[in-house]
């Protein structure tokens, strides 16, 4: 990456995406965010500069600057996206921290975010506009699809598919084999031996489909 990179939302994970950028010397031109009471304020030096539809500063992508997307939740993520690729004509980049591990066999798409200390085993594939916070492990041959969040610690075993916009929380271990349906949720700490539908909830030792 060669040109600046505007950061679009200024929380959750829009601090370490900076931390990430700063330690590859790629320059954060700034931040967006539709919170007004956080314009003109700053994340490390770097100012928040106005709305994430900003015309002014979305005219940069593509030409003057890259684009990453800092923003948790998977829908509004997609909507930010979709954003860029239909007016801009552009994909987000990936923020990869240095300390993580990702093997030269490993498959990986645009507008990742992936964290220190995390592990992608050979012949693993991620999606696009996926969340690998700390310490995850991805074994080999797994497959992420797009928007798929991984918390901390979670270890994805050999040959689990986890289907696009599912969670999967902190500390989860999901046995080999096994697969996550599409905006499915796995809650922290929980140990998944089966198959978890789409949209569906699960969580504890052994995961239990929680009733809504």
């Amino acid at each position: 990456m060669e040109k600046p990179i505007i950061i679009f939302g200024a929380k959750g994970i829009a601090h370490p995406a900076l931390e990430i950028f700063n330690s590859h010397e790629v320059v954060v031109y700034g931040f967006l965010d539709d919170d007004a009471t956080l314009h003109q304020k700053e994340i490390n030096n770097i100012s928040i500069l106005g709305n994430l539809e900003d015309d002014g500063f979305l005219k940069l992508i593509g030409q003057k600057c890259d684009a990453f997307v800092a923003v948790d939740d998977p829908k509004y993520r997609e909507t930010l996206v979709k954003l860029l690729n239909t007016r801009r004509k552009v994909q987000p980049v990936n923020a990869i921290h240095r300390l993580s591990y990702i093997s030269t066999d490993a498959g990986i798409g645009h507008g990742n975010f992936i964290n220190a200390k995390v592990t992608i085993g050979a012949g693993a594939e991620i999606g696009n506009h996926c969340i690998l916070h700390t310490n995850a492990t991805i074994e080999h041959q797994a497959k992420l699809e797009d928007f798929v969040q991984v918390g901390a610690g979670a270890i994805i075993n050999s040959n689990v598919t986890i289907e696009k916009g599912a969670f999967i929380g902190s500390g989860v271990t999901i046995v080999a084999g096994v697969t996550i349906g599409k905006n499915a949720r796995v809650g922290a700490g929980s140990v998944v031996i089966a198959d978890v539908a789409s949209k569906q909830t699960v969580f504890g030792n052994p995961a239990q489909a929680i009733e809504k």
